[in-house]
């Protein structure tokens, strides 16, 4: 999941700013920035819960082949 999926699944910049304690104007900025940027890997690693989510679908342990 992108940088920019993950604060569209958990509400947009304004929802994504509260739930990371950036309160005001600052922090939805601050939000709307790593849409573009990429949330620092300082924001990841404080709020590891938060960066947790449930993929869709399992990733392979092995490199598909292609069979012709």
């Amino acid at each position: 999941m992108t940088d920019l999926e993950l604060i569209a699944h958990y509400g947009g910049p304004s929802k994504f700013a509260r739930l990371l304690s950036l309160n005001g104007a600052k922090g939805v900025r601050r939000v709307c920035n790593w849409r573009t940027r990429g949330i620092p890997s300082a924001i990841k690693l404080a709020f590891p819960k938060v960066f947790k989510v449930q993929r869709s679908k399992p990733v392979p342990s092995t490199p598909a082949t292609q069979e012709a």
